[in-house]
This record gives C-alpha cells, sequence and structure tokens, in this order.
C-alpha cells in the first residue's frame, strides 16, 4: 500500500500480464497502433503543417483588445454583441485597455445589461422564463440551502443576501407594471 512502510509488491513483467489478460499491452508495440503510420515521433518538430494557420472569416467587427493589432486565427461566433450591452461591450474594448478596472467594469456591467434584456425579451415571448423552476429556488428549502451555506467558511456567503433582490427584481418589478399597466384599463 502506498505511503506505509512496507515494500510493495513487484508489478508484474509485461509478458506475465499479457498471458494473464486477454487484450493487454496490445498497444505497446507502435507498429500495432491504429495511428500508424501518421504517427511519428520528431521531437524537432511542432506538428504543426502552417507557418501561420488560415483565419477565420471575420463576419462582422469583432471586439478586440487595444493590446492586440489583430484578432487570432480562430474566435468565438456564438454569441455576437448585440442591444446595448453589446455596445456597452463594444465600448470597453475600443476605448481601455485590458489593464485598467474601467475595460473590466464596463464588460461586467454589459453582462447585467445583458441579463435584464434577455429577461426582458424572455417576457415578451409566448413562454417566459419560470422563476420559480429555474433559479433554483424550491430547492434552497429541498436541498438544505441554508444549512449547506452557514457554518462551512464558503467565500460566497457574503453575496447571499443579494440573490434573491438581484434574480426576484426585475420579475418582480415586471409583475408590478403589468398590474398597473391592466389596472388602469
Amino acid at each position: 500500500m502506498t505511503y506505509t512502510p512496507q515494500k510493495p509488491r513487484l508489478a508484474e513483467s509485461s509478458d506475465k500480464l499479457r498471458a494473464r489478460i486477454p487484450g493487454w499491452g496490445a498497444d505497446l508495440d507502435p507498429a500495432d497502433r491504429p495511428s500508424v503510420p501518421r504517427e511519428r515521433f520528431a521531437p524537432e518538430e511542432s506538428g504543426a503543417h502552417w507557418e501561420y494557420p488560415d483565419e477565420q472569416p471575420e463576419l462582422w467587427p469583432r471586439e478586440r483588445s487595444l493590446e492586440h493589432t489583430r484578432l487570432p486565427p480562430v474566435f468565438g461566433t456564438t454569441c455576437p454583441p448585440k442591444g446595448l450591452s453589446g455596445a456597452i461591450r463594444k465600448l470597453a474594448y475600443a476605448k481601455y485597455s485590458e489593464g485598467r478596472a474601467a475595460h473590466w467594469l464596463l464588460l461586467m456591467a454589459g453582462d447585467r445589461v445583458d441579463a435584464l434584456e434577455s429577461a426582458l425579451r424572455s417576457m415578451l415571448t409566448l413562454r417566459p422564463d419560470n422563476p420559480v423552476t429555474q433559479t433554483g429556488v424550491l430547492s434552497e428549502g429541498k436541498r438544505h440551502g441554508m444549512s449547506s451555506r452557514l457554518g462551512h467558511n464558503r467565500a460566497d456567503v457574503k453575496h447571499h443576501w443579494m440573490d434573491p433582490i438581484i434574480v426576484g427584481a426585475p420579475w418582480a418589478g415586471a409583475a408590478a407594471a403589468t398590474y398597473r399597466l391592466f389596472r388602469r384599463r
């Protein structure tokens, strides 16, 4: 056993293991590997077959750091900047270096605005988000929410009092606005 003073038994030899376990060591001989002959060991080569990889086309002006003059060859395209949050993110990249706090504060503000835009967009659909089942509120009572937080020296305890406000306030505000809108009619 590891960490005990007794000397461990020597491992069985490869020949004994191969005789005892069917298929053991099938890939020990490099010539038997499925990747042969494509796999070759050449430590002096990097494995890249290009001087500079083909660049992904830039379909819209991507936000980029002031420190970098060009985009990397491959970049994400799944979440293009849109709306007010996209404008905030573009401002953060266009005006402030990544070394400045203003850059990151604007990105965080853009993230919060994006969350608000998504919640508002959801309310305009026929199937809006369900804050009761999709935020995990029900698991607070079922899965020992409070007892898992208290007395365990967790780092995220300090913001727990804000979570219901951050998650529930937009929904409560939308419900109040809807109520006032229909009450006037």
